[in-house]
């Protein structure tokens, strides 16, 4: 019998969505619908972003170059494990 499957949680994930919705505020989008908007993604898919959700890196890259931050800037103060 199958084992089924086990949703991933990181915390890795959740300190990228922390830093997502600091960078969000911080470059003025007050709320998460305005970057939705401006990114041509659903509310619902943006929210999940800034959830925890696991995302791809060409997501991650349109969102950085929107909020006109480098992938470094970016990843300030995550700490990613050896």
């Amino acid at each position: 019998m199958e084992k089924p499957k086990q949703k991933l949680k990181l915390d890795e994930l959740d300190a990228i969505a922390c830093r997502l919705k600091e960078l969000r505020k911080a470059k003025g989008y007050s709320n998460y619908e305005h970057i939705a908007f401006a990114l041509e993604m659903s509310r619902s898919a943006y929210w999940r972003l800034e959830t925890g959700a696991n995302f791809e890196l060409k997501t991650l890259i349109k969102i950085c170059r929107l909020l006109d931050v480098s992938l470094e800037e970016f990843f300030q103060g995550i700490k990613i494990p050896n």
